[in-house]
Order: structure tokens, then sequence, then C-alpha cells
């Protein structure tokens, strides 16, 4: 068994405006459903048999209201249950920012996609998902069905991902201008429109 911290999912109205750092490896399932440990800045979100269902949400994400250390492993299960795949997280956001037209979206931080795009490609992007400022690969693609161990690590001024613990990284983005301090200090999951989970998130600094 984990001897992780598991944080509580119910946060005081006071602290969202001044959310409390995580300085601890803390974990939280969805077993007791959203309530108030995120902000949901859109619809698309619900707890199902345990675990988030994120889907139609058209990029308004679900921020979690603890700051994330500057450097920090993120570790979560994610899966699509739809061919298209297109499995979204946003790492050092500003926390409450989404997407206010359905039009182009740029985020606040780095958006972290495994089969975006019809499940054509899977990137780690600075700030637009639409830009040049990305690294990205074609394969392997989304297996519908499949759930996937995700561990998103930043040492520094990189950022790697890993997947199914396997020892390289799936994509590795190495930044010379981090985005970190105010404004980029939180993790959300997000989703444009296929069926996407998420469950068994962890956060340890590093």
């Amino acid at each position: 068994m984990r001897a992780w911290l598991a944080i509580p999912l119910v946060l005081a109205a006071c602290k969202v405006r001044e959310a409390p750092p995580i300085t601890q490896p803390t974990t939280l399932d969805f077993d007791a459903g959203l309530r108030d440990a995120f902000h949901a800045t859109g619809d698309g979100y619900h707890v199902e048999h345990g675990a988030l269902s994120a889907r139609g949400a058209h990029n308004h994400p679900l921020w979690l209201r603890r700051k994330l250390p500057r450097d920090v492993r993120i570790e979560v299960d994610a899966w699509s249950t739809e061919p298209r795949g297109d499995i979204k997280v946003e790492v050092f956001g500003d926390g409450h920012s989404y997407d206010p037209d359905g039009g182009r979206y740029t985020a606040t931080g780095y958006e972290v996609i495994f089969g975006g795009w019809y499940n054509t490609r899977s990137i780690i992007a600075r700030l637009d998902e639409h830009g040049s400022d990305v690294v990205q690969r074609t394969e392997p693609k989304v297996i519908a069905g499949r759930h996937y161990h995700w561990r998103i690590e930043r040492r520094g001024r990189t950022i790697a991902w890993f997947i199914d613990y396997l020892a390289a990284p799936f994509l590795s983005y190495d930044d010379p201008h981090p985005l970190d301090g105010a404004g980029h200090e939180y993790f959300g999951f997000n989703n444009w429109e296929a069926d996407t989970w998420f469950d068994n998130l962890v956060i340890t600094p590093l």
C-alpha cells in the first residue's frame, strides 16, 4: 500500500484564492467525487465508479486547487474509450483560464496530449497546442479501453513525460525559459470532445 498523504476533498471557500502549496507526496482518487478540491471552468466532468470522466468539455479545464511545486512528479492513470484517443492534461497553468469561445485555445502552461487530432499525434506544447513550440510524435496510438500510467516530471528546465513505467521518456521538452512562478502553478485535467478518463492522481515534490 502506498504511504502517501491523501489530501482532503473538501477545501474551504476561503482557500480558493490562496491555494495551499503541495509540500509533501500527495495522492488523490475520486471515490468521494469532485467536491471543492477542483475548480471547474465549465461542464464536461463528473465522477463515475470512482474515476474522473472528461467528455465534451471544449477546453474548459478542471483545475486542482493546490499549487504545484517548482520541480515535481505528477502521476495519473489515464485512458480513452474511443479510437480517437485525445487524452489531455495541463501543467503549470494559472488555475482558472479556459477557452472562452470554442476557437483556437491558448493555454497558460504546458499541454500534454496523447493521441490528439483524431489519434494522429501526441505532444507537449508550450502555451499553444496549435503553435510551433511543441515536441511531438505520431506513434504509438492510443488504444481504446487500455489504461495507461502517466508520469510527468519537471526538473530544472526539462519536462519529461513517461508512459507505463518505461525508463525512457515518451516525450521530453527542454524549455530555456520555463513557465514558473505566479500564473504557472496549477495542474488541470482538460478535454475537447472524446470520452476520456483519469484516476489515481499522485503529486510528489522533487
